[in-house]
């Protein structure tokens, strides 16, 4: 079993616990799973080499859950979850997917209508059965009704974070064969897109068939679609399709940009090559039959003339215009980040405790971390009130004594409430080094009245940062309904960033809110939202979405070092005024 459906099988259990109103045992069990599928080493691996012992070294894991993984490992079952299932023997990952469905929820449709999956939901609302339960009503039962229809909209397809690592692993696994001279994933996933349908895996080698041998005989494979010497397509257990092609050295770059996409893309390069009295295909680029280019992207971009367009803004929405003027972006890099300014610890959800998301954030290369635990409006992690934000401050203090040539910021993770006002008080904001807000209640406000919201909470003279702009959650929870372009104006009038949340079920901003922050010089900062130390990492899906925006390193203020990094922010800025 991978870490990924561990980390799921265990984020069930916390489900099932938390309908039997388990007060403490959820969340133990969601801090686990945060950590499994994080780790970058297999669990099993793991126990191969340190047992139980081994296991219990994985942040958050005690010894009862270490037993259970060990169970699992060894037996590839789970007897503690299958004994929940029985009890309640529904589709509990699937129902709490549906957004105002929680796990007690699911409790009640099951004892009441018999609802075990999701086509069952469906079906009693549309009956309008639901209404009558104690607690639901016809609201809740259009509000669910609406959130089946949006998770319908996102059915074969998959987000970027949840799948990018496994193909990256069979990229890497394919890299090592003495077969095979060149691999790279291609189509949307090499673009970045936020959710992906497929992969698609590019490679040369002299000896196709082993390559291809090898490729059909991974662990992950659930099914052979159709297997040649230059073309394979497998399902993967998680239910992605992914096909390899082997071509020739000389033909790479070409079909290296013909499967990269977009289609739109791909339809205005074959347009431009047309004016050029060329012929542009998955093959090269050719006058008549002789090929002029092919070999690397970058000669096929050349001999269009075109500067090099980076894999992630290729989606024929003005990029082309701005290669043939030399006036392409000069996107943030994947390294250039300095400092994380959204990071979560055990003093509210979080995982690790400080020092440890402060090891790991120095062992990735960071210069800075804001520590930014939620605040007492979300009493469901735990959150800090003034006194306990004030006690985590000293605790703060107390620590950067000891470090040298790093930096812990304190900050907070502040609750906007429903009247926009925040749930601490000036007095206690004054005193942090970083204020991000934030909504997490009232997500079904008229577009108006969250927007006026919101815009308020900016106005505070201490909000720094904007957390997660939009609430949206892929696959999972739409955006509220907010004005972006409002939110825009704003945070330029005003000053505050505007975060890039590189949580993979985030990726908030959206890509075209990106470029329209860009195009305002709103100021942006992209954030891990780190909830453990191994998601300090997902830093990296933030900056490629912040390339699909086509923001530069100038735009993300976290890429500046920390006394300019701080020169950046609201409550420095009207200082120095």
């Amino acid at each position: 079993m991978r870490n990924t459906e561990l980390a799921q099988l265990f984020r069930e259990v916390a489900l099932y616990l938390e309908m039997q109103d388990e007060p403490f045992k959820p969340r133990a069990y969601e801090k686990v799973a945060y950590a499994l599928e994080a780790l970058e080493e297999p669990v099993t691996e793991v126990y191969k080499r340190g047992g139980v012992k081994g296991l219990r070294e994985i942040p958050g894991v005690g010894q009862a859950i270490a037993e259970k993984i060990e169970e699992i490992i060894q037996t590839g079952k789970l007897r503690y979850y299958e004994e929940l299932k029985r009890e309640v023997p529904v589709d509990v990952r699937g129902l709490t997917a549906i957004e105002g469905v929680g796990p007690k929820s699911v409790k009640v449709l099951y004892e009441k209508l018999g609802v075990k999956e999701v086509s069952d939901l469906e079906q009693i609302a549309r009956a309008g059965k639901i209404r009558n339960l104690p607690h639901f009503g016809e609201k809740m039962e259009q509000k669910i009704l609406k959130g089946i229809e949006f998770l319908k909209q996102g059915s074969g397809r998959f987000p970027l974070g949840s799948v990018l690592p496994l193909i990256t692993e069979i990229e890497t696994r394919l890299r090592g064969l003495a077969e095979v001279s060149d691999v790279v994933v291609a189509g949307s996933m090499r673009r970045r897109k936020e959710t992906v349908g497929d992969a698609d895996i590019l490679a040369t080698s002299q000896r196709p068939e082993k390559v291809m041998d090898f490729f059909v005989s991974m662990p992950e494979v659930m099914h052979v679609h159709g297997k040649g010497q230059t073309k394979t397509m497998i399902k993967l257990k998680n239910g992605m399709d992914v096909d390899l092609r082997v071509v020739t050295r000389e033909s790479f770059g070409a079909a290296l940009n013909y499967f990269t996409g977009s289609k739109d893309h791909n339809v205005a390069l074959r347009r431009i090559a047309q004016e050029k009295g060329l012929k542009l295909n998955e093959y090269g680029l050719f006058r008549g039959s002789k090929p002029i280019a092919g070999k690397t992207e970058e000669e096929i971009y050349k001999a269009l003339g075109l500067s090099f367009i980076p894999p992630e803004i290729r989606e024929d929405q003005g990029e082309i215009e701005a290669a043939k003027k030399g006036e392409l972006p000069d996107l943030v890099g994947y390294q250039d980040l300095r400092g994380d300014l959204q990071t979560q610890t055990t003093w509210t959800d979080g995982a690790n405790s400080i020092e440890e998301m402060i090891e790991e954030a120095k062992r990735l290369g960071l210069e800075y971390i804001a520590i930014t635990d939620h605040t007492k409006g979300l009493a469901m992690t735990g959150g800090s009130d003034e006194k306990k934000l004030l006690k985590q401050m000293a605790e703060i203090d107390k620590i950067n004594q000891s470090l040298k040539g790093f930096t812990v910021l304190k900050g907070a993770e502040v609750n906007i409430n429903k009247d926009g006002t925040l749930d601490i008080k000036d007095e206690v904001l004054a005193q942090l080094d970083v204020v991000g807000i934030a909504v997490h209640s009232h997500f079904n406000l008229p577009r108006r009245e969250m927007t006026e919201r919101i815009v308020k909470a900016m106005r505070n003279s201490h909000a720094d940062i904007l957390f997660h702009p939009t609430g949206r959650v892929i696959q999972k929870r739409e955006p509220y309904d907010v004005d972006m372009d409002a939110i825009i104006r704003t945070a330029k009038e005003t000053g505050t960033a505007l975060e890039i949340d590189a949580y993979p079920d985030r990726l908030d901003l959206k890509d075209e809110h990106i470029r329209k922050a860009v195009e305002a010089g709103v100021k942006l900062v992209i954030d891990s939202d780190a909830h453990s130390v191994n998601h300090i990492r997902f830093l990296e899906f933030g900056v490629a979405q912040a390339r699909r925006g086509w923001a530069g390193k100038k735009d993300v203020i976290n890429t500046r070092p920390l006394k300019e990094f701080l020169r950046c922010l609201k409550q420095a800025t009207a200082a120095n005024k």
